[in-house]
This record gives C-alpha cells, sequence and structure tokens, in this order.
C-alpha cells in the first residue's frame, strides 16, 4: 500500500510539473495592475517560450465576440521599448484554422506598427489568429502591450481598438 501511495504521488507531481511547464507562456493568465481591462485583454501564445535574444513565433488571437464587423486591415502597435525584430514575409492570418490570403504586410518601424491587409475583409463573427513568425525577441526582457487596432471595409478611415496582449519576455 505504501509503496502504491508514493508511485501515485510523485506520479501526480511529475503530470502537475508537466502541466505547468506546457501552459507557460500560453495565455496572458492573472494580470494585475496592468492598466487593461480583463474585458480587453487578449490572449496569445509563444511557441518557443518567449527567451531574450532568441527567435520566436507568436500567436496572437482575437476572439470571435471582439470581432463584430468585418476587418479589411489590422494593425498591430507595440511599445518604444520593444527592441525586437518582425519578418514581414512570415506572417499569417489564421480563421478557423485556415490561412487567409493576404494582399501586405507593412512593418513601420519608426511608427512600430505591423499593418496587414488581408485580400478579402475577414467575416465578422469569427475567431482569429495572427501568427508572426521568425520574430527575434528583445535582448532585454519585460512586459509589452501589444494592441490589436482594426479598420473596416468602407469604414471611415479610423482604425478601432479590440484589445491588448500582455506579452512578457524573459
Amino acid at each position: 500500500m505504501k509503496r502504491l501511495l508514493s508511485a501515485l504521488a510523485v506520479t501526480s507531481c511529475l503530470l502537475t510539473s508537466f502541466s505547468a511547464t506546457t501552459w507557460a507562456q500560453s495565455l496572458p493568465g492573472l494580470t494585475l495592475f496592468s492598466g487593461v481591462k480583463a474585458d480587453n485583454q487578449l490572449p496569445y501564445r509563444l511557441d518557443f517560450g518567449g527567451q531574450t535574444n532568441s527567435t520566436d513565433r507568436y500567436i496572437l488571437r482575437v476572439p470571435a465576440k471582439k470581432m463584430k464587423l468585418a476587418v479589411a486591415q489590422f494593425a498591430i502597435t507595440y511599445p518604444d521599448y520593444y527592441k525586437g525584430s518582425f519578418d514581414t514575409k512570415s506572417v499569417e492570418v489564421l480563421v478557423k484554422g485556415k490561412k487567409v490570403p493576404l494582399s501586405e504586410v507593412k512593418w513601420d518601424k519608426e511608427g512600430r506598427a505591423i499593418q496587414i491587409f488581408p485580400e478579402e475583409p475577414v467575416p465578422a463573427g469569427q475567431k482569429v489568429e495572427v501568427v508572426l513568425s521568425n520574430v527575434q525577441n528583445p535582448s532585454f526582457g519585460g512586459v509589452f502591450y501589444f494592441n490589436c487596432q482594426v479598420l473596416s471595409p468602407g469604414d471611415v478611415p479610423l482604425l478601432r481598438y479590440l484589445g491588448s496582449w500582455i506579452i512578457s519576455i524573459n
């Protein structure tokens, strides 16, 4: 009986540590004092752990409930103290897990913005993932607020704020 309890205790510890490792850098989790309302915090995942001075893949999610209108342009802005770099040729937009053809991706280094233009507007009410591959993380870690703004087709050319990804780089 003692062996069984010991084996069970060791197994549960291993499973707990494994699941905590796989959840690392997968969602914003509980964020205290961020200045961003909980409703405006968007989920994300960093595929390669968010380590400084390394290449990573950012999967930035926009829940379907945030996509109230069709989207003709995504604009992702980031703070001036984020010193990473982006590969505009490795940007994808996924709707229902399928790639959306893009007409153009622009990275405005001075304006600290990535502009993504789908060939066709992304329909309203769909869960969207913006995948930024080959991102070079900054050499110094920190917490970085990436803001998502969108432009609807035929809309007044003003970007609308959807929310923020609060990304931690170790």
